[in-house]
């Protein structure tokens, strides 16, 4: 991949290439993973407790739950609705315990364990990342709302480093007005 890009630009650019490529790796890297290693946490922190309060079907919604958990912002809920309704029609009184335990659980991940796993791995504001799951999600449908964040993390900063290159070069052209 270095000879590609160090054939294709020239010196200058093609290091600038090469570490935004880097930065890219980082960031879908360090993002999908940390969110696979949260939601395997996630679905299995969710069967032990289905378990302990003798939930129906814990393998099958701590499956979903874990699954859909995947998904920023939206995840949790994607996979509780549908399991809540199947507690609740089996029984109500557990599918209740079942919507507490959900609410605990995701409380605990988007408090503890989420910003343990993941850090702040795309520096990008809660609003951000709500709003690029929101317009990738909608264009590109499960797929953009899983890589929706680190992409627009990866496009927040190249814009975020072409206006700061543009302030400093202004600044430079009009230090003499």
């Amino acid at each position: 991949g270095t000879m590609i890009v160090h054939s294709i630009f020239p010196p200058k650019w093609a290091n600038k290439v090469m570490d935004e490529i880097a930065y890219i790796d980082r960031m879908f890297s360090g993002f999908i993973n940390g969110k696979i290693i949260d939601s395997i946490i996630i679905g299995f922190l969710t069967f032990i407790i289905l378990t302990i309060f003798r939930i129906p079907y814990a393998m099958l919604v701590s499956v979903i739950v874990g699954v859909t958990n995947v998904i920023p912002f939206f995840g949790p809920f994607i996979g509780a609705i549908p399991s809540a309704l199947i507690i609740l029609m089996v029984d109500p009184l557990k599918g209740l315990y079942f919507i507490i335990i959900i609410i605990v659980i995701q409380q605990l991940d988007g408090n503890v364990i989420g910003p343990k796993i993941l850090g702040n791995t795309t520096g990008l504001s809660s609003f951000w990342v709500l709003f690029s799951i929101i317009l990738f999600g909608g264009l590109y449908g499960f797929m953009g709302m899983l890589l929706g964040v680190p992409l627009f993390a990866v496009l927040y900063d190249i814009v975020r480093r072409l206006i700061r290159h543009g302030l400093v070069k202004w600044k430079k052209e009009n230090m003499f007005i």
